[in-house]
């Protein structure tokens, strides 16, 4: 296989799962994106994802999800800002979990980590068709006029059934 600069995020245009469906955005409380993210797309109480949830586990994020009938499928990023892909996502026209970091200073982003292990802070959307759902804020924004796509990709996820080929 040849070396491709510009990966598609999924191999097949025009396959859906969620366009017919609708998602709440629900307001976080405290530092709990994750857990907040994962209820808005099962309709549960973010308290049930807490402590439950690796933040930084993604495999466990997409466990949580099963009971649901649903899992993540990893999409080929790297750390190039989110507006790079946003158009892609868009014609996608499905559902999504887009993850960015908070700072827009490279440098910040790319620093060694501290004595504990701490290099930036991050946070996690979610993407329905042309909206995002943001958990700090609580509400829904065009996708492209939300502040993350000026910011690096930390992770892309494709929500998809738990019957699908592809995925966590």
């Amino acid at each position: 296989m040849s070396y491709d600069v510009a990966s598609r995020l999924w191999p097949r245009e025009g396959e859906s799962f969620f366009r017919d469906r609708s998602f709440r955005a629900i307001s976080q409380s405290g530092p709990h994106c994750v857990a907040t993210v994962l209820a808005i797309l099962t309709g549960e109480a973010p308290e049930r994802f807490q402590g439950r949830v690796n933040t930084q586990d993604p495999v466990s994020w997409s466990e949580a999800l099963r009971e649901w009938g649903l899992k993540l499928a990893y999409c080929p990023t790297d750390v190039r800002k989110l507006k790079h892909y946003i158009d892609e996502l868009l014609r996608l026209d499905d559902l999504f979990t887009l993850s960015y970091y908070s700072s827009i200073d490279p440098e910040e982003i790319l620093a060694e980590p501290d004595s504990q292990g701490w290099v930036t802070g991050s946070h996690i959307v979610v993407l329905h068709r042309r909206s995002i759902l943001d958990p700090l804020s609580g509400t829904v924004t065009d996708a492209l006029e939300h502040p993350c796509t000026g910011h690096h990709t930390k992770r892309v996820f494709r929500v998809v059934p738990h019957y699908c080929a592809r995925g966590l």
